[in-house]
């Protein structure tokens, strides 16, 4: 895995402050977004690309990276771009009038994406537990649905990239479209059971302090944890 680390390129942005700086609309949401490559081969994708994507791009030029791909956590207009509270946010639609690269999205959630953002023929759907090679890093794909049916993150050189399945405290909402409380329960507790308590949780959003931590420390203080049995969370967070 030193290898693998080596060569890992990885970044967290933060909308509203690295990208799209002047955006209220991204300063209210706090969205992540995350870049990981192959420092050696200087390919990148950009997960949930939104906001700002020539500011995107910009960051991967400065860095030596060419993008090669993007994924998707979920649909919602904040983590792919769309329509949202009266607003339009920039996001994969126009990530492919720049470039033309695959859009990897979970299958269950290809068309809540082409729904939210008119983009069709260049998503690529996948399955849970589907690797994806960027360069030589290994990004394995994670069916985690209950935000929404194909809600899907990523685990990549031991961190976890969880888009809205799951926040350092908290985790996503189940009463919008397409949202299931019991399959979040199920996410949470068996589907990111074997992500390592080592791993590193980096969330969709900036909703704590840090912007990161462990899997045990979120394990242990986060409160969607607490519940010992399904019918206990569904009480608490159904």
């Amino acid at each position: 895995m030193s290898g693998v680390t080596d060569r890992l390129y990885f970044r967290q942005l933060l909308a509203g402050r690295d990208i799209a700086p002047s955006d209220p609309m991204a300063q209210q949401m706090v969205n992540f977004v995350y870049l990981v490559g192959d420092r050696e081969t200087g390919e990148a994708v950009v997960i949930d690309p939104a906001y700002d994507i020539k500011g995107i791009r910009k960051v991967l030029a400065d860095d030596g990276m060419r993008l090669v791909g993007a994924l998707a956590t979920h649909y919602h207009a904040d983590h792919v771009g769309g329509d949202i509270f009266g607003n339009t946010i920039s996001g994969i639609r126009e990530l492919l009038m720049l470039e033309q690269v695959p859009i990897h999205v979970q299958a269950d959630e290809a068309r809540w994406v082409s729904r939210s953002t008119g983009v069709t023929d260049d998503l690529v759907e996948h399955a849970g537990g589907d690797v994806l090679q960027v360069g030589s890093i290994p990004i394995e794909l994670i069916h985690t649905p209950g935000h929404t049916p194909g809600s899907q993150c990523f685990l990549v050189d031991n961190r976890l990239v969880a888009g809205d399945t799951l926040f350092l405290q908290g985790c996503g909402r189940t009463d919008l479209p397409g949202g299931d409380a019991e399959q979040m329960y199920e996410s949470l507790t068996q589907r990111l059971a074997k992500v390592p308590d080592d791993a590193v949780l980096f969330p969709g959003h900036l909703y704590s302090p840090e912007p990161s931590a462990t899997m045990a420390d979120t394990r242990e203080m986060n409160m969607v944890f607490k519940p010992r049995s399904a019918s206990q969370w569904l009480a608490a967070f159904g």
